[in-house]
């Protein structure tokens, strides 16, 4: 018979990690999962989440919605949040539908740029934010969806960029911008330039997706896994500890356009993802069919992309003004 002491059960909260790091989420998901979480036992006093159901949950939203004035897509990911608790560890189902006084979702078309503005915000940025501003702009990425790209993802060949693992999981594939190609070659090099540095001081490994490094284990340390916009110092991962070189923090290049825009003179909200917007219908002014740019965009439904055809610079619907 064994003398060790019995294991201690997991807390609920290193038991939510575990479940999320399970599905492969990402770390702010599973950050914004736990805070979500733990605002909800607060809510309720400190109550254990068994111990409530579909009620509590309707009350917590009602909250959200009523008290806290939280816009639909923060009320959406509460619930996500606590809907992945009782599913995947908690193992309850609940009882009844949630049935909370939603926030109302907004509708509000996209702001998108004219072709002159984006050279004008571009040309008051410079050097790796400017690159990825016209990654955005020119490929139809995403924020997240350019910080994460790989080494490996750029095929200068075909000319087209290998989106992974983009929203909902999905890959495709994009349009390469040759205006870039040049640009992104000497990237490239400097990429390997400071993975062979890394190398020489005993680091140089990065974090790969899903169960890829039980796979292949050296595959962390390969070039081609590197992220093409890569920190400029080294980070200890917070899940694992192992100090690895992440890719730029998005808030730079978020800061960036803001500031470029300003500078510009653009009376508009301007963010990183306005250049996505613009992407999308300049294609469509340009011609091209919604189901192509449908792909590119990776929309999983053409009406997604279709609200682009209400901005087109046309006025409303497209229709020319007798005035004119």
């Amino acid at each position: 018979m064994s003398n060790l002491p019995p294991q201690k059960p997991k807390k609920l909260m290193d038991q939510l990690r575990d479940a999320i790091r399970l599905k492969h989420y990402s770390y702010s998901t599973e950050k914004t999962y736990v805070h979500w979480v733990k605002r909800y036992i607060l809510f309720h006093n400190k109550r254990h989440p068994r111990e409530m159901g579909a009620r509590e949950i309707e009350a917590f939203l009602t909250h959200l919605a009523t008290q806290e004035n939280v816009s639909a897509s923060t009320q959406n990911q509460a619930l996500a949040a606590l809907l992945f608790l009782y599913r995947h560890v908690l193992n309850m189902d609940l009882e009844t539908p949630i049935r909370a006084l939603r926030a109302k979702r907004p509708k509000r078309l996209p702001t998108v740029l004219s072709k002159d503005e984006v050279l004008r915000i571009l040309s008051f940025m410079q050097g790796t934010h400017l690159l990825m501003a016209k990654l955005l702009y020119g490929s139809g990425l995403r924020l997240m969806e350019c910080h994460r790209l790989r080494v490996k993802d750029i095929d200068f060949e075909n000319h087209q960029i290998i989106v992974r693992d983009g929203k909902g999981e999905k890959d495709r594939v994009t349009l390469l911008p040759t205006s870039l190609v040049e640009p992104l070659k000497a990237q490239l090099i400097y990429v390997k330039h400071l993975h062979e540095q890394d190398l020489a001081r005993g680091y140089g490994s990065v974090e790969l997706p899903f169960a890829l490094a039980r796979k292949y284990p050296n595959a962390d340390k390969e070039l081609a896994w590197q992220y093409l916009f890569p920190s400029a110092s080294l980070s200890k991962d917070p899940r694992t500890g192992v100090v690895r070189r992440h890719h730029l923090d998005p808030s730079g290049l978020q800061r960036a356009v803001r500031q470029a825009a300003k500078l510009a003179g653009i009376p508009k909200p301007v963010g990183p993802h306005t250049f996505r917007h613009s992407f999308a219908t300049h294609l469509l002014e340009s011609g091209y069919d919604i189901r192509t740019v449908q792909e590119l965009l990776g929309h999983k439904d053409v009406k997604t992309t279709m609200i682009y055809t209400h901005v087109l610079n046309k006025g409303p619907k497209a229709v020319r003004s007798p005035l004119d």
